[in-house]
């Protein structure tokens, strides 16, 4: 019998929570939340946003088309699935994803993480159907 994981639920929050000289308690909001996979833009600093994200499973693969996204780990440990690789980061790394490239970021075990990038940028990115690259089979035929 093959199993088909849950599709996890995804709350993403774009409206800017603190404002200038507000005190931002990551602590605090990682208490109050109750959600899986959640995402809160904190501030806007410039043309750039902060996003705090508090998550377990894994979101969808995505593409940013025109923006690059800064991932920071705080606390658990953070998957970031590419075409031919996976970037694993814990507390205290961080690694930059640039714009155009495939990827699923995902979390067997919850996770808190800062995440900086255009305020332009779509959360959610394009989802695109993936599929891992499979060696080519030979059938002789012309």
């Amino acid at each position: 019998m093959i199993r088909r994981q849950k599709a996890t639920r995804y709350s993403i929050r774009t409206e800017t929570s603190h404002g200038p000289l507000e005190v931002v308690d990551v602590p605090a909001a990682v208490a109050a939340c109750r959600e899986k996979w959640f995402n809160q833009t904190l501030v806007r600093v410039n043309d750039s946003v902060v996003r705090l994200g508090i998550v377990r499973g894994e979101f969808h693969w995505h593409q940013h088309e025109h923006d690059d996204e800064f991932f920071f780990v705080l606390e658990g440990r953070l998957l970031i699935d590419l075409e031919n690789r996976t970037i694993e980061l814990g507390p205290g790394q961080g690694a930059v994803v640039p714009k155009g490239i495939m990827h699923r970021p995902r979390a067997c075990r919850k996770t808190v993480m800062l995440m900086v990038e255009t305020s332009k940028i779509e959360p959610e990115g394009v989802r695109r159907r993936h599929r891992r690259k499979r060696a080519v089979r030979k059938t002789g035929r012309g």
